[in-house]
């Protein structure tokens, strides 16, 4: 006898059964979700009203809160700022009352004498004119050179390019060959005694790369030491071009911060040097400080010529800075331009010296 409920295939329990546990599965899935939910939902709710009623911090009537550091205005306690370093003043010469203003009798159309501990201009002649400074141009190149250059034992290789610079512009030369060796420290006796473009040349290259990217120091430099707004460099040798001026006073400046300098001192106050032996000078060469030879034996007064530099193109005749000690040691800074000779040059010091150092 057959009952009167017929149990369904077996697949189709298996398919209800399934169904069932897919529900079931969707469910406590559901369940732990609002759990999830509810247990962050919580604590922010709380977080939420706490600082809701416990609100801002009352100001004082006109008083602003306080800002932290990062700007989000919390009261934090701040940190109190170091006050701001002063750079230090920048050494300038100026004329004071005392100051001599020489003649149309003075040959050199431009001149300065200032005394290089004060600044104190004693004697001037359109010393904020611009000039061509010509080969003291070669001042400033020693002192960029000599701060950026470290190794000294490296060697500078005369090449073509340079040599041909150098006799294309006329250059006054050490005579360097092309493929010498020069040691670097040697291309600095060559820049100031013999006034070398060849030396000259060689330093930009072992400091910079090039000439250019030197210059580029140059006038940098020129920045940092305050000389005037007109003051440019458009070349390390010192040739002509309307870009290249400076001021007797911006030239005297330029003396005065390579003379701190030990490595320049050294370069500017020798007399005579003796290049090392190569193959193309066996026998090594004689460098000499013209100016410094030929006004050691002059009466400059009571001080003494220790350095200096000449420099001479047509369009500002010739030039020369110098440096002079009295026998306290105080020091004092002379530049002329524009005399119609070395040798005028060189007297026009002597009569600075001699008449206007107290």
């Amino acid at each position: 006898m057959k009952s009167g409920y017929e149990l369904p295939p077996t697949e189709e329990r298996l398919a209800r059964r399934r169904a069932r546990q897919e529900r079931e599965r969707q469910r406590r899935k559901a369940r732990r979700r609002r759990q999830l939910a509810l247990l962050i939902a919580v604590p922010l709710l709380t977080l939420a009203v706490f600082l809701l009623l416990r609100g801002p911090k009352p100001q004082p009537r006109g008083e602003e809160p306080a800002a932290s550091s990062d700007g989000s205005g919390s009261a934090a306690a701040s940190i109190p700022e170091e006050p701001p370093v002063e750079p230090e003043p920048v050494f300038a010469l100026a004329p004071t009352e005392g100051t001599v203003t020489l003649g149309e009798d003075f040959p050199s159309e431009f001149a300065v004498l200032a005394d290089a501990e004060t600044g104190e201009i004693l004697a001037e002649k359109g010393s904020d004119v611009l000039l061509s400074p010509a080969s003291m141009t070669k001042i400033l190149t020693l002192l960029v050179a000599a701060e950026h250059i470290t190794d000294w034992e490296q060697v500078f290789v005369m090449d073509r390019e340079t040599a041909d610079f150098c006799f294309r512009h006329d250059c006054s030369v050490v005579g360097y060959e092309v493929g010498e060796e020069v040691p670097a420290r040697e291309l600095l006796y060559g820049c100031i005694l013999s006034s070398g473009a060849d030396a000259s040349l060689g330093l930009a290259v072992l400091s910079a790369g090039s000439q250019e990217a030197f210059v580029a120091r140059m006038n940098e430099k020129a920045v940092e030491l305050g000389l005037s707004e007109g003051a440019h460099f458009t070349n390390c040798v010192g040739l002509y071009a309307p870009e290249h001026h400076c001021t007797a006073r911006d030239m005297a400046l330029i003396l005065r911060a390579a003379m701190e300098n030990e490595l320049c001192r050294e370069i500017l106050t020798t007399k005579r040097f003796h290049t090392a032996a190569t193959d193309f000078h066996p026998e090594g060469q004689d460098l000499s400080n013209w100016f410094l030879r030929r006004i050691e034996d002059k009466d400059c007064g009571g001080v003494e010529v220790l350095a200096a530099k000449t420099g001479y193109v047509a369009e500002s005749g010739s030039c020369a800075a110098s440096f002079a000690q009295d026998a306290e040691g105080r020091g004092y800074l002379c530049v002329t331009g524009n005399a119609h000779s070395a040798w005028r040059a060189i007297y026009d010091h002597v009569e600075v010296y001699s008449h206007y150092v107290p």
